[in-house]
C-alpha cells in the first residue's frame, strides 16, 4: 500500500492511502464535531415509543440547519439520513414508523458532509431498561473501539488496532463481525485503508501522521457470521444474537492520534455504565 498528500490527490478512491495536513483536520474536526452533536440531539430523543423515522427526521432538518448533508442520502439508492440498527441488526438498519420498544438497543450512524468534509460516528443506545447482557455487550463494545484507538500511533500498523480489540473481546465469550470493517475518510465517504476489528499487531499498512480512519467494531453476543436481508442493506447476525456497534473518526497525530468526533456533551459512554 503506498502514501499520497491528499492535497494532490484526486476526489476518488485511488488505491493509495491519503496524508492530510492541517487544513484536513480543520475541516474534519469540523464535520466531525457536527455528527457528534448530531448524536447527541439522539441521546436526549431515544426512547419507548420514538420511531427510528422520527429520528432520522431529526438528523436531516439538524444537518440543513447547520449547511450540511446527511452522507448516506441517495448513496448507491439509500434513501434515509442515517442508518438505525436493532438489537440484532448488525448495521445499515433502515429508518422505519415502527416504534422502539422497552428494552431495545439501537445504534444511530451518522455521517455529515460539512464543507466537503465527512463526518462519520455512530453511538448505541438504550430504549429504557434494558437487559444485563445488553448493557455488558454495550459495554465491551465500547471499551473495545477505545482500545483499538488506544493502539493507534506513528510507526505502528493497522494490524493493531484489530489486535487490541480482538484479544479485549473474545475472552468475554463475544465475536468480533468480520465482514464489516473501518474505512479511510476525509473528503470521500469512504477511501484506503480498511481497518479490520481482528488481526495481528505488526500487520497491515503502518500508520503514518496524516492518516484518517474509522475504528467501528461490530461486536455480537453470538457467533460472528451475519447475513444481509433482501433490501440489500440490513446486515443481521445468522444466530439472531444481540450485536452493537460504536464509531468513532480519527486522524494520526505525530505523537498518536486525534479523536474527531467526541460528544460535546459527555454522552459518547453508554449511559447505564457503573463508571457513569
Amino acid at each position: 500500500m503506498s502514501y499520497v498528500e491528499a492535497a494532490g490527490a484526486p476526489l476518488r478512491k485511488t488505491g493509495h492511502i491519503k496524508l492530510h495536513g492541517p487544513e484536513g483536520f480543520a475541516g474534519m474536526r469540523r464535520a466531525g464535531q457536527l455528527a457528534a452533536q448530531a448524536l447527541d440531539l439522539i441521546h436526549e430523543m431515544v426512547g419507548p415509543g420514538v420511531t427510528t423515522d422520527a429520528i432520522d427526521n431529526v438528523v436531516f432538518e439538524f444537518a440543513m440547519d447547520h449547511g450540511a448533508l446527511p452522507a448516506t442520502l441517495m448513496y448507491r439508492g439509500y434513501r434515509k439520513s442515517v442508518c438505525t440498527s436493532i438489537n440484532h441488526v448488525v448495521c445499515h438498519g433502515i429508518p422505519n414508523d415502527k416504534p422502539l420498544r422497552e428494552g431495545d438497543i439501537v445504534n444511530v450512524d451518522i455521517t455529515l458532509i460539512l464543507d466537503g468534509w465527512y463526518g462519520d460516528s455512530s453511538r448505541m443506545f438504550a430504549v429504557g431498561e434494558i437487559p444485563r447482557r445488553a448493557e455488558r455487550l454495550l459495554d465491551v463494545t465500547y471499551e473495545s473501539m477505545m482500545r483499538g484507538i488506544a493502539a493507534i500511533r506513528p510507526g505502528g500498523h493497522v494490524g493493531d488496532i484489530g489486535a487490541a480489540i480482538q484479544d479485549f473481546v473474545e475472552p468475554f465469550h463475544m465475536s468480533v463481525v468480520r465482514d464489516f470493517c473501518g474505512h479511510g475518510v476525509g473528503q470521500l465517504f469512504h477511501d484506503e485503508p480498511n481497518i479490520v476489528h481482528v488481526g495481528r499487531r505488526g500487520e497491515g499498512p503502518e500508520l503514518l501522521p496524516g492518516m484518517i480512519f474509522t475504528v467501528e467494531p461490530m461486536i455480537n453476543l453470538g457467533r460472528p457470521h451475519v447475513k444481509v436481508l433482501s433490501d440489500g442493506w440490513t446486515a443481521v447476525t445468522r444466530d439472531r444474537s444481540l450485536s452493537a456497534q460504536f464509531e468513532h473518526t480519527v486522524g494520526v497525530t505525530e505523537t498518536g492520534c486525534e479523536i474527531f468526533t467526541l460528544s460535546p456533551k459527555g454522552y459518547h459512554k453508554p449511559v447505564f455504565s457503573s463508571g457513569n
